[in-house]
């Protein structure tokens, strides 16, 4: 006879916290390292630097830690809502025996490819010189009106708006709305800034009731911040080239301190945010009230130093000049001077050339008579040289002239051709000649 046993075997009894590290050990074994998508809730950071959050779809959620190390490593700001991509370990909290992932790195969902085509375009834009920082121009001082491109329902509108009403609200603004996420916004915004630039360059472009809108001197293209794919607008090529064809300069106010776009560097300046945006383009109106009453200070400072210039000169002046008849009496004393020495300076003349004059009365017989003498002289040596250069003297050493019919000279052979009728003067006459025969020497 045969006997069974119809009991069941006993369950295993298990400690909680050993039970937590046993289903720890097949989570490890089973999944790890383990990479999820999904989105962002419940972020926190705690002042240890370690980051706490949640990551949901629609199916599921799942508790996250990351800790400092890792958070350290970060190149955003993870916000609640964004979609992301975790690498890191499941494992189980033993405390509370909650299911967590300890998060090892974190990123936005489709960061990578967006962000090496970010990097393409801005290096081939680089290259073509459209961030250089030569093209950068400075800000004005003070603009007379502000070209602003933003969603109409955006926050940063508000930003922007209430920043410039509360430094400079004497300058009046001129919103032309646009698309700022999504497939169209890149060409939305292209549309808006040219519409800025016409106004800029002839003041029309706009509606009707803008056309009378004072010059732009600066344009503010601004959005809040986003993931990634919310931003991805601003780095369009096309709406690029159009930024560096602004006119007038232009800041660009996208996102948040860490976001960076290719719209960031073709602007002329960079703002953190929208709000920084503004008030870059607007000092507030009480530093420009400052400075004019610094230079008030300074021009009637100014003032006062030439009056009280112009006054001590006047003084000055007066003390030399003293009574006007004073004047007239000094005036009269010098002139009295004045004749005293000229008189005296007459006298020394007369004296001087009385002097001359008896000087000349004694020498002049004996000088006028040396005088002649010497032209007595000069004129015999004269008539000596003349009388010596008397042709006649010549023909009576037994020379003749020879003049031809005409009484001209006739010094060479050539001027006696034959038959020629000659004339020969001699000391005491003249003889008649016919060439009848020419010989040259």
């Amino acid at each position: 006879m045969f006997e069974t046993s119809t009991q069941a075997a006993a369950p295993r009894i298990w400690e909680v916290g050993a039970l937590c590290r046993a289903v720890s050990d097949a989570l490890q074994a089973r999944f790890n390292p383990v990479a999820v998508r999904g989105e962002i809730t419940g972020f926190s950071r705690a002042s240890s630097g370690h980051c706490y959050f949640s990551i949901k779809d629609a199916q599921g959620q799942i508790r996250c830690a990351m800790f400092k190390r890792a958070a350290s490593l970060l190149d955003f700001h993870p916000r609640d809502g964004e979609l992301v991509e975790l690498r890191g370990r499941l494992g189980v909290y033993e405390a509370r025996g909650d299911l967590q992932l300890v998060v090892e790195s974190l990123q936005r969902a489709g960061q990578g490819a967006l962000f090496e085509q970010f990097l393409r375009l801005k290096a081939k834009l680089e290259g073509e010189g459209l961030f250089d920082a030569a093209r950068k121009r400075a800000l004005p001082l003070l603009p007379r009106g502000i070209g602003l491109v933003t969603s109409p329902g955006a926050a940063a509108l508000h930003d922007v708006v209430t920043a410039l009403r509360r430094r400079v609200p004497h300058i009046s603004v001129v919103l032309v709305p646009a698309l700022v996420q999504g497939a169209g916004a890149a060409a939305s915004m292209g549309n808006a800034l040219s519409k800025l630039y016409r106004l800029a360059q002839t003041g029309q472009g706009l509606e009707t009731d803008l056309v009378q809108s004072p010059p732009i001197d600066v344009i503010l293209l601004v959005r809040g911040g986003g993931a990634i794919e919310d931003l991805w607008a601003f780095n369009d090529e096309a709406l690029a080239r159009t930024i560096v064809q602004s006119p007038v300069p232009l800041v660009s106010g996208v996102g948040h301190e860490t976001d960076f776009t290719i719209a960031d560097f073709c602007a002329d300046l960079r703002a953190p945010t929208p709000t920084a945006a503004a008030e870059l383009v607007a000092p507030p109106r009480e530093v420009w009230l400052g400075a004019l009453d610094l230079l008030a200070g300074r021009l009637r400072d100014g003032v006062q130093r030439q009056i009280d210039q112009r006054h001590q000169r006047l003084d000055q002046v007066g003390a030399r000049l003293g009574r006007p008849s004073g004047l007239v009496g000094r005036q009269h004393e010098r002139l009295a001077r004045l004749a005293q020495r000229m008189r005296h300076a007459a006298l020394l003349k007369l004296q001087r050339l009385a002097h001359d004059q008896k000087a000349l009365e004694a020498d002049l017989p004996v000088k006028l008579q040396q005088r002649l003498v010497q032209h007595q002289q000069r004129l015999e040596r004269a008539a000596l040289r003349l009388q010596l250069l008397d042709p006649r003297l010549v023909l009576q050493r037994g020379y003749a002239l020879l003049t031809d019919s005409e009484g001209a000279s006739v010094t060479s052979v050539r001027q006696a051709p034959l038959g020629a009728q000659l004339q020969a003067t001699l000391a005491d006459g003249r003889v008649d000649l016919t060439v009848s025969q020419r010989r040259l020497l």
